[in-house]
């Protein structure tokens, strides 16, 4: 994720995520709670929790998100 930018607050009703950064620091705003999570680090979503990621740095943020379910189909804006 470029610097400066953020994905569009949502949630999913079924899926589960769990958010592991692997170069970077990711703010993630999760059900009105900004979390720092750095290099190393991840955040679990429960569904139903709205949640975005923002990338607030001058670097480039890298991280994994894992689905379970899989949430393709599954995202409604918050």
């Amino acid at each position: 994720m470029p610097p400066g930018t953020s994905e569009a607050r949502h949630y999913h009703e079924k899926s589960e995520q769990y958010f592991y950064v692997l170069k970077g620091a990711a703010c993630i705003e999760l059900n009105g709670e900004v979390h720092s999570v750095n290099e190393q680090e991840g955040l679990y979503v429960a569904a139903g929790l709205p949640h975005q990621v923002f990338n607030e740095s001058d670097d480039n943020l890298e991280f994994i998100v894992v689905s379970t379910p899989h949430s393709h189909g599954d995202r409604t804006c918050a």
